[in-house]
Order: structure tokens, then C-alpha cells, then sequence
């Protein structure tokens, strides 16, 4: 498989060297004050870049027909454009606010959880998500992924960042930063008798890497807009 990466900083030098170890040839690199290498010999991106230039990336690649894989969070609000723009061009797309499979397993627990939890009112729910000091979004995409699929279940009827005003109706997500944090996310059911708690916490960024190429892997002889429930096989 031959591969494009969009985005050249930490995550995407991991990606490339497992992606190597596996037999895969990075035929192309960007990020924002360089490029090498050809992005039309490319079989496949992966982009992790910058929310700024996440959507010019994704478009790009979309409109020469080239599969991608996106895991650049802070750019949401244009993914319904991203997403018409795959239909029509027939392409392929993967977005996920992180493609570690630990994670994505973990999304599951959380929607099982806020749906056995929704009728015990007692209980108050909150997320807690800790990241480098170099993440440039707060609250990280993990988070706000987490946070919907509680408000699915949950009389919330919105999630805030801690600091933007506390409402008994919203969902609250703290988001700390801390020098050499990989990740980590909680999502706490606190009442006045007890707590419970689920928690992921990322050891290294390998995860995050040796999900993308899975998921490239996954998506080349497809077409259509996917997610990781999809590479995954999980509902």
C-alpha cells in the first residue's frame, strides 16, 4: 500500500514507521513549511495535521480520488461538507476522533453505560479529558464523542467546556493539559452515595497510529463515508 501523509509531526512520523514495518511505502509528506514526494502515486492518506488545515487536506485528496483517512479533530463543524463532497465525488472517507482501537471499544462501554445509567437520576455525569500541552483543541474530539453518545441517553441537553458556564441541563468536560500526557478520558457518575467510573487512559501513540493504517487498510477497495463502528465491526 502506498501512502500519503497529510500532516508530518509526531503522529504522522509513528505512522510512518509502522506503517514501513508493515510493508507499506510512504510515497508522499506534507505539512505546513514542507512537501515530498508525490501525492498522485499515492493508494491512500492519512491525515493528521492541524485544524486550520485539515478541510483544504481532506478536499484535495477527496477531489483527486484518493482514499483518506482523517484523525485531525477541532475542524467539525465542515464535516456534513466533507461528507457531501465524498458522495460526489465518489470517494472514500474515514473520520474518527481517534482511531485507537482501545478507544473505540471504550465508546462502546460508554454507550452501554449511559443507557443502563439514564434512569437513575441520581447520579450526575461529567468527562474529564487530559492531553500534551501541544493539543491545540479543547475539548478534544475524544471527549465531545463521548459526551454524545451520554446525550443520547441523558435529559443533558448539551455539553460545555468547564469555565463556560455551569448549568445543571449541560454536560460538563474538563479539559486539562499536561506535558507528556498521551490521553486520557473519564467519563464519572458521581451521586451523593457513590461514584462510578470508566476510564481510558493511552500509554504511548502507537494506538493511534496502528489504528489509522488498519483503517486505511480497511477502507482502500471502498467506497463511501465510514467510521471506525465500521472498520471495527461494532454497533
Amino acid at each position: 500500500m502506498k501512502i500519503a501523509l497529510l500532516g508530518y509531526g509526531k503522529m504522522g512520523k509513528i505512522i510512518e514507521e509502522i506503517a514501513e514495518a508493515k510493508g507499506h511505502q510512504v510515497v508522499y509528506r506534507s505539512s505546513s513549511d514542507f512537501s515530498k514526494g508525490q501525492l498522485e502515486d499515492a493508494d491512500v492518506a492519512i491525515e493528521f495535521s492541524v485544524p486550520e488545515a485539515a478541510v483544504a487536506n481532506i478536499t484535495k485528496v477527496l477531489k483527486m480520488g484518493i482514499p483518506i483517512v482523517s484523525g485531525t479533530t477541532g475542524w467539525l463543524a465542515h464535516y456534513d461538507e466533507m461528507e457531501a463532497l465524498c458522495e460526489e465525488q465518489n470517494g472514500s472517507f474515514i473520520y474518527a476522533s481517534n482511531f485507537s482501537v482501545g478507544v473505540n471499544l471504550f465508546f462502546s462501554i460508554n454507550a452501554y453505560a449511559a443507557k443502563l445509567m439514564k434512569q437513575w437520576r441520581e447520579y450526575d455525569v461529567a468527562i474529564e479529558e487530559i492531553h500534551h500541552t501541544e493539543k491545540k483543541d479543547a475539548p478534544s474530539g475524544t471527549a465531545i464523542s463521548l459526551a454524545e453518545s451520554v446525550l443520547e441517553h441523558s435529559d443533558k441537553t448539551d455539553w460545555h467546556l468547564e469555565g463556560e458556564g455551569d448549568d445543571e441541563d449541560t454536560l460538563k468536560i474538563t479539559a486539562i493539559r499536561e506535558n507528556d500526557v498521551k490521553g486520557t478520558h473519564v467519563v464519572e457518575y458521581k451521586s451523593d452515595i457513590d461514584t462510578i467510573s470508566l476510564k481510558h487512559e493511552a500509554h504511548s501513540r502507537e494506538g493511534f497510529a496502528k489504528g489509522a493504517i488498519f483503517a486505511a487498510e480497511w477502507l482502500l477497495d471502498k467506497k463511501g463515508v465510514f467510521t471506525m463502528k465500521d472498520v471495527l465491526g461494532v454497533g
